[in-house]
């Protein structure tokens, strides 16, 4: 599973062979940037075989993925409790560390390497620093870093719905967020042009609501050409499973996404007596935003959704159940029964406060289950559900909002954080959506607004980048869109923001252009020309 960065590591350890005109801060090129690095005078040579150390449970699963990363043909790499009396690399889980959860201290001098962390989470990411320390296995700098992330949540989205991806292609992503320390990765499963997930107990989601009849050609609203090819597919329970284990043993947490009461297109045209009119309705072929949403009105609609969130649970053991809640015109609800009878029922003043009674009863239901739920910025409209969290990508209105009211809330505008936008602005590079953010765009990016006190800030929980895939047909276009950027991102939420440094950031990138090379990533060639 880890075959694209097995070259990563040619011989593991110890003989002291300093390159004459290298100094060793120079090979010191990590991304994201650690909290504290000292670095020392020297630099090592690994030898062809190694002993990783490692007594606990944790402390063995770390060193399973640290192997996977440093086996090769030419290098002898096994794991034991003891230390042996050649080369080792020792991992260790000590509460007494001092340091943050998701801290750690790597430590390479002429005595070896150790690496010591609060957690297995910690021991985990001071093994990726190493994997990058040791680009060129002859050249390994003698250092003592102390490090630990600024934002808990460090997160990427990916959309399926428009576009689906392959397991292998989802699982290469989480390797890939793995190796720069992000934690979250959300998977936006459910929208107007397809529904991704399994749910046994409603089989036409599958069967219908996965599938549309054709694509429109080129950019929605310019063209009125469709490709004429039915396209879909979802992923099963068992697939969902593997992936979500996959994740977690990468200490990365999936927060899954269905969307509601609107972008439900593709859910009504399987189950057109959830919608306001009762259909027919067919699964959008085209991009955009559509009036046909979920019925506020009728109980049965609460019911699905109810039935559906029982089986995302069992899924996906993340606290985190992420419930859309963005772009959902009132057209329908104005002119349903149904809604309008509930409107009154409830004395709410209009369709706004209906949406957010829709999304408190969602709120209300997943919080009894032990969840707790993200939406985007629009629901704030209408009053805020109790316990929810907010990600903000109408700018960062939204989440100053949110946080003055204290909630949590994950920054994610479209300025800085929607990677379907262009990078570059040759006529050569493929097809977008639209904007610009570039590389350095997104490292400038600083998720606390200064319009937040420093009592207000922390309820910032972190960021997140978006891949939103109406253009972004492949594995190959979406790696394209995504890096280097997401490494810019990595620096954002994970180092401290007042030391940053572009510069210095394109000069560690281009250091590690090796590891995407190794991990066969179709990134984009701009920063490194």
């Amino acid at each position: 599973m880890y075959r694209y960065v097995a070259s990563a590591l040619l011989f593991i350890f110890l003989s002291c062979a300093p390159k004459k005109n290298i100094q060793p801060d120079q090979l010191i090129n990590v991304i994201p940037a650690p909290a504290s690095v000292k670095a020392g005078n020297d630099i090592l040579q690994w030898r062809a075989s190694v002993t990783i150390v490692a007594a606990s449970t944790d402390e063995k699963a770390v060193a399973e993925l640290l192997k996977e990363n440093l086996v090769r043909k030419d290098l002898n790499i096994t794991i034991s409790e003891q230390p042996p009396d050649g080369d080792f690399i020792r991992l260790e889980i000590n509460d007494a560390a001092n340091l943050h959860p998701e801290g750690y201290r790597l430590t390479i001098n002429k005595t070896g390497v150790i690496i010591k962390a609060p957690t297995a989470a910690g021991l985990f990411y001071g093994a990726q620093s190493l994997i990058q320390l040791a680009a060129d296995p002859k050249q390994i700098p003698f250092v003592e870093i102390e490090d630990q992330p600024r934002f808990a949540y460090r997160g990427l989205h990916l959309d399926v719905g428009r576009h689906m991806f392959p397991v292998d292609f989802i699982k290469k992503n989480i390797d890939l967020m793995a190796r720069f320390k992000f934690n979250r990765f959300h998977w936006h499963l459910t929208e107007d042009q397809g529904w991704r997930i399994e749910i046994k107990k409603y089989p036409k989601l599958q069967q219908v609501a996965a599938y549309r009849k054709e694509t429109v050609v080129g950019h929605a609203g310019k063209s009125k050409n469709y490709d004429g090819t039915p396209y879909g597919g979802y992923y099963t329970q068992q697939e969902i499973k593997e992936i979500v284990e996959y994740a977690r043993q990468r200490f990365i947490t999936i927060i899954p996404e269905i969307e509601l009461p609107g972008h439900s297109q593709a859910a009504l045209a399987a189950y057109p007596e959830l919608g306001c009119t009762g259909g027919p309705y067919e699964v959008a072929t085209t991009w955009g935003v559509f009036d046909n949403v979920y019925c506020a009105g009728k109980e049965k609609t609460f019911q699905f959704l109810q039935d559906v969130l029982d089986e995302v649970i069992e899924l996906f053991p993340s606290e985190y159940i992420h419930i859309g809640g963005d772009e959902c015109p009132k057209t329908s609800w104005k002119n349903c029964r149904d809604c309008q009878a509930r409107l009154k029922k409830e004395n709410l003043k209009d369709e706004h406060e209906l949406q957010s009674y829709f999304i408190q009863r969602i709120e209300k239901y997943l919080n009894s289950k032990g969840r707790q739920i993200i939406g985007w910025d629009e629901i704030l409209e209408g009053g805020l559900a109790p316990n929810a969290t907010v990600m903000s990508w109408r700018g960062e209105a939204g989440g100053i909002e949110a946080a003055k009211q204290k909630h949590h809330v994950i920054m994610t505008p479209g300025n800085w954080c929607y990677f379907d936008h262009y990078q570059d602005t040759a006529a050569t590079e493929p097809l977008a959506i639209g904007g610009f953010t570039p590389v350095q765009e997104v490292y400038s990016y600083e998720p606390i607004p200064p319009q937040l006190t420093a009592q207000e800030a922390p309820f910032i929980l972190g960021a997140q980048a978006n891949l939103w895939t109406e253009y972004i047909k492949t594995p190959a276009h979406a790696e394209y869109m995504a890096y280097p950027r997401a490494c810019a991102l990595a620096e954002v939420v994970w180092s401290d923001g007042k030391n940053r440094d572009y510069a210095n950031f394109v000069k560690r990138l281009k250091a590690n252009r090796w590891l995407l090379d190794e991990m066969r990533v179709n990134y984009a060639k701009h920063i490194f020309k």
